[in-house]
């Protein structure tokens, strides 16, 4: 994981425009704007489905099932992530406050943000807050 400010190139590259004909524009707000989905209203909030998330604009393996928790703040939430080079922690001094944001390592597509010490019992003391929209299931089985 890394956590440089200067950011690796991503191995995917595509032009505003070619996103956006990816991307519906709720998705793409999110993705490529680094916007926020209302919480409790995402897909995988609280879903206990098995399986692998993905990043929903290139296909990346970024999370799994494995990793996933309840913690009731209103969006997906996982205390590691499937690899460690799934994801890029960024600084984000946004909004007025300090926050880490995660980025899919392999298309910089923004995905939430990653919090820490704040009292949950899993095995890393962190959470992945991450958007549901950013996210595709594939459900183990299939």
């Amino acid at each position: 994981m890394s956590s440089d400010t200067s950011l690796p190139t991503p191995r995917i590259q595509l032009t505003p425009q070619q996103w956006r004909a990816k991307l519906d524009p709720q998705e793409y707000a999110v993705l490529r704007e680094a916007a926020t989905e209302r919480p409790f209203v995402g897909e995988y909030t609280d879903t206990k489905t098995e399986g692998v998330y993905s990043c929903r604009a290139c296909d990346a393996e970024l999370f799994r099932s494995t990793e996933k928790f309840d913690s009731h703040c209103g969006w997906p939430s996982f205390f590691d992530p499937a690899d460690s080079d799934a994801v890029i922690l960024k600084p984000d001094d946004s909004m007025g406050m300090r926050r880490v944001e995660v980025l899919c390592s392999n298309c910089h597509s923004h995905l939430g943000h990653v919090f820490e010490g704040e009292g949950y019992p899993t095995p890393t003391d962190q959470r992945y807050c991450i958007n549901s929209i950013s996210l595709r299931l594939e459900p183990d089985g299939e």
